[in-house]
């Protein structure tokens, strides 16, 4: 059997081609039968162009029906897809096309330039562009091919997918998906959630991220379901279509902002079964305000790049606020202390997990690899967390000092590094401090040097010299300017001191 993410995926597709499979802005649909031959043309271009299986394929373009064929073909040509998130500026663009090496990279006109600069220096052979509306040179050079493709035989271990991912030191880390690690991850959300013929998802997510591409997508792909296909999440427009669909998956920022709205309501969601949340800890009181408002109870899951999603909150039963819910399926959880010893129910401890969704390791990386895989077999997720009485997962936090803002990564050490290097700077920390609309607000603490350049140091300054050198999700909210940072005996900063501090309005 062909193990081939698209074989297995079309597999699934409605016997009838010609139902939606998204439907655009405008209410244009692109059929089964549309992406099938899009995706084919697409396949066929990219291996006219020299790619052979195995060879990555960097997208870095905006949200269009065209980015998901894009997607789809790479996976029929069995090639390695690698996503990247538009906002992403030069130092991080030229990182991950050096390290990826990819025989593509997908861009937006606006950065043609760069993007040429780039990957000469990388050795990318081709770049193509893909505009915000689904034109340009990749649509122009697909078009006159054929739209049959025979997709490529694929291993269920072959690699589908790299997704760099943030750590808390060191260099991005790119995690290797497989074929075989995002089709299980799709196959278990489906059942467990009820996927049902005639379900209808509300796409809002962005697609460069595990969220966004792999669960909403693969999951309603496999599903043969219509995906009302917005380029981004808008909450007003939210309301306007929400009638028309059957399952909603949002960051929590986005169950914030629809209730924020006034007319939002339980006849809004009249049509709705499923709302589904993740990629950042949603609040208790978000989670009891939206089911006294709509009657509905938000789905909370857990997930990661490295594993797709481990835990969630059951379709039938108590989801339970405060909590990501059991295990799924075929996943091995465990919490334990520092020496590895399992803890009971209460107990915080490091959350440690095993299963077929679990990613091979990181690009190029064999002993960080090694570092996060135990003897046995379990990955160290760098999260902490406790069962309940219940057997209910609960989140406790990070051992790793990831910031989470709007349901996107933030690393500190990249924009510390940034900041350190500022003319006055003697050393900077960045934290995380609760924000209601984006969960986390990434925030800077600054030490100044004693001298003129410290003296003339600003928050303000600070910021403007970090906007063109970051993505703006990672561009800090607050700089606070300080004489010194707390430290331990073993002269770590201490950054729950500093959250503590910061979250007080010290």
């Amino acid at each position: 059997m062909n193990q081939n993410l698209y074989a297995q995926l079309a597999a699934n597709f409605p016997r009838n081609l010609s139902a939606p499979c998204l439907v655009l802005p405008d209410g244009r649909a692109w059929s089964y039968l549309d992406m099938e031959r899009a995706s084919g043309r697409m396949a066929n271009l990219l291996a006219a162009l020299g790619l052979r299986p195995g060879d990555r394929v960097a997208a870095q373009v905006e949200k269009s029906a065209e980015a998901l064929v894009l997607y789809l073909a790479a996976l029929r040509a069995g090639m390695v897809f690698l996503p990247m998130n538009p906002a992403y500026q030069r130092h991080e663009v030229e990182y991950f096309l050096g390290d990826a090496r990819p025989g593509l990279f997908v861009c937006r006109p606006q950065i043609r330039a760069l993007a040429d600069e780039l990957a000469r220096k990388a050795g990318v052979p081709q770049v193509l562009e893909l505009d915000d509306h689904g034109r340009g040179s990749l649509i122009d050079a697909a078009a006159p091919r054929a739209d049959g493709f025979a997709t490529v035989r694929r291993r269920r271990d072959d690699l589908a997918a790299i997704l760099y991912t943030s750590g808390t030191t060191g260099r991005s880390k790119g995690a290797m998906l497989s074929h075989g690690n995002l089709l299980s991850n799709a196959q278990v959300l489906h059942d467990y959630w009820g996927f049902r013929p005639g379900d209808v998802l509300l796409h809002m997510l962005p697609i460069f991220h595990v969220h966004g591409l792999f669960v909403a997508c693969n999951t309603a792909l496999l599903n043969g379901s219509a995906m009302l296909w917005e380029p981004r999440f808008d909450a007003k427009r939210a309301l306007d279509l929400l009638p028309r669909a059957t399952v909603f998956m949002g960051v929590p920022t986005y169950y914030v902002r629809l209730l924020l709205e006034p007319g939002f309501s339980r006849e809004t969601c009249r049509a709705m079964r499923l709302f589904v949340a993740g990629s950042a800890p949603l609040l208790k009181d978000t989670f009891d305000e939206f089911r006294q408002r709509t009657g509905h109870t938000i789905l909370e899951r857990y997930g990661m790049t490295e594993t797709g999603m481990l835990t969630s909150n059951p379709y039938e039963g108590e989801r339970r606020g405060g909590t990501v819910g059991f295990p799924l399926p075929g996943t091995d959880l465990r919490i334990v202390d520092e020496d590895g010893n399992p803890l009971g129910p209460g107990k915080v401890g490091f959350i440690q997990v095993r299963g077929p969704n679990v990613f091979s390791g990181y690009w190029q990386m064999p002993e960080k690899t090694r570092e996060e895989f135990t003897a046995d077999g379990f990955f160290r997720t760098g999260d902490m967390g406790s069962w309940d009485a219940d057997g209910y997962v609960c989140i406790s936090g990070r051992s790793k000092d990831l910031v989470i803002t709007g349901g996107l990564n933030v690393y500190p050490k990249e924009i510390e590094e940034l900041i350190d290097a500022l003319p006055g700077v003697a050393e900077s920390a960045v934290i995380g401090l609760p924000h209601p609309d984006f969960g986390e607000a990434v925030t800077a603490v600054v030490v100044r040097q004693k001298n003129e350049a410290g003296a003339a140091l600003t928050e303000e300054g600070i910021i403007a010299s970090l906007k063109g050198e970051l993505a703006n999700f990672k561009v800090p909210k607050r700089v606070h300017l300080t004489d010194d940072l707390p430290r331990n005996t073993m002269g770590k900063v201490q950054k729950n001191l500093l959250r503590d501090r910061y979250s007080a309005g010290g």
